[in-house]
């Protein structure tokens, strides 16, 4: 049966799918079927042709929408894809008025999964970027995406090429060298069993043991950016500052970890608590939870905390989790920096 899985980013612009090896059978999306349309209309003058950007394969003046429409995204990937998805987005994310429609192709190994990714391109022709180490798969797809007139480029190749011209030596050609199982997958591993067993204030006993304590008020990311942390290795608990319950005594006696307390406006918090009752099609159990002076008093009072215990005070009005967690990230090697050089 096929595998095709479609998923949206979390910014809802960019619509995700996912064709797994498993599922020959490449149905496509809904979008898709305006492919025959966006060809009419670039008969018609409605799409502008583009010269070809430098270092790109294949690419003789392709027609793209110019506003308001979307493109297809392929991304080709002997491994997870995370390295592709995540460059592709931080570009995609410069044109606000195209989206994109991403076709995700992951552990493309041989040129029998090639020939499937090749009739998907055909077929819903847009950019195609690869991470692909076999020099016979590279070839093949950039020669069949010059016949089709697509542009390709792949991502990792000018930067492996640098490395080899500094290094002065060859790469191993292994692919997903990066996903070995050793010792710092193993260390990711423990960081998220921890994070989890100490989300949301559970197992306060176990603080000590954490790298970084998040605090903060209802709806400032702790979880996320708690779950976040973990996957870059760092032991994250989070406790929640709640009105009226006092805080655990082995929060204000912490020596190891480094605390950070989350804030964001009132106004932001009440937002996002507005629209998470929304979505559950709940009503607050306390009027409090999004009285504008309920929340305000709230926000005042965890800013005290943080005074009092000397907490690091990270704003996350206006910050996505992997900003917040990033920030996070640098305040956590700054003070393990200070801390070596002591």
């Amino acid at each position: 049966m096929a595998g095709l899985v479609g998923s949206i980013c979390r910014d809802k612009s960019t619509y995700s799918y996912y064709h797994c090896d498993r599922a020959l059978d490449f149905s496509f999306c809904e979008a898709c079927e305006e492919t025959d349309e966006l060809s009419r209309r670039a008969g018609s003058g409605g799409l502008s042709s583009r010269k070809s950007p430098q270092g790109l394969t294949g690419y003789t003046g392709v027609l793209v929408p110019t506003s308001g429409n979307y493109f297809h995204l392929h991304l080709v990937s002997d491994s997870t894809g995370e390295t592709l998805i995540t460059v592709a987005r931080a570009v995609a994310a410069q044109y606000a008025n195209v989206s994109a429609v991403e076709h995700v192709y992951p552990l493309v190994r041989s040129q029998k999964q090639l020939d499937r990714v090749l009739s998907e391109i055909e077929e819903a022709p847009g950019i195609v970027l690869f991470t692909l180490l076999e020099k016979d798969l590279v070839h093949r797809l950039e020669t069949k995406c010059r016949e089709m007139n697509v542009p390709s480029l792949s991502i990792i190749g000018p930067v492996m090429q640098l490395f080899e011209a500094y290094l002065g030596a060859a790469t191993t050609g292994k692919v997903g060298a990066q996903h070995v199982l050793n010792a710092e997958y193993f260390r990711r591993i423990d960081a998220l069993n921890y994070t989890m067993i100490h989300d949301d204030g559970q197992h306060v006993e176990g603080l000590e043991d954490a790298d970084v304590v998040l605090v903060g008020v209802s709806r400032t990311s702790k979880t996320p950016t708690s779950i976040y942390l973990a996957n870059r290795g760092i032991r994250t608990a989070n406790v929640p500052l709640v009105p009226g319950i006092p805080l655990p005594h082995q929060l204000e006696t912490l020596k190891k970890p480094l605390v950070v307390s989350l804030h964001a406006t009132p106004e932001r918090l009440i937002q996002v608590r507005q629209n998470r009752l929304l979505s559950m099609g709940a009503t607050p159990s306390n009027e409090d939870y999004i009285d504008r002076q309920a929340v305000t008093d709230e926000v005042a009072h965890a800013r005290r905390l943080s005074a009092k215990f000397d907490w690091v005070q990270l704003d996350v009005t206006r910050r996505s989790i992997e900003e917040t967690a990033a920030a996070v990230m640098k305040l956590y090697a700054d003070r393990q920096k200070t801390r070596h050089s002591e």
